[in-house]
């Protein structure tokens, strides 16, 4: 999947950045000088017997407690680099767009993420952004808004 050319087809107005290579969101975000709170970081999870795409703000943790009550689940884990591997094919492992219906994956966005009018986030590569207006994310992507994260721990010391 392009995801480039997806948004092309559908009219969506969109930028994007080009950066070294960057392997944590919080990465990321410091590469294209934008708030983590605006960029969307993928974390795939399985639910009992199912992947779901869990979309949340770059310095945020999943409260894996709250996600389990919000998907009905008896159980809920990260999903494994073999299983996004397979999940993704055409996505460097860690770089996936938030776009899980063009995987048929569910989405769940963290409420964080709608309240901005952008939204950015990886390409499918380590190299390169996409920034455009949370809307039309929405309207394409039809997440299911919730909250589900926490902030991360501030270090010790």
């Amino acid at each position: 999947m392009d995801i480039k050319k997806y948004l092309q087809d559908k009219g969506v107005e969109f930028t994007v950045e080009t950066h070294v290579p960057t392997f944590t969101a919080q990465e990321v975000a410091a590469a294209d000088h934008i708030s983590g709170y605006m960029l969307a970081k993928v974390v795939v999870i399985k639910a009992d017997n199912r992947f779901v795409m869990a979309v949340t703000p770059a310095p945020r943790l999943i409260d894996t407690e709250k996600l389990r009550h919000i998907l009905g689940a008896e159980t809920v884990r990260l999903a494994e680099e073999r299983e996004m591997e397979a999940l993704f094919p055409d996505c460097e492992v860690g770089a996936e767009p938030p776009f899980g219906h063009l995987y048929d994956l569910e989405t769940l966005l963290d409420y964080q993420l709608a309240l901005h009018e952008d939204i950015v986030m990886q390409a499918g590569t380590h190299r390169e952004t996409i920034r455009m207006r949370y809307a039309d994310y929405a309207r394409l992507v039809r997440p299911t808004v919730a909250d589900f994260t926490v902030p991360t721990p501030m270090p010790v010391g």
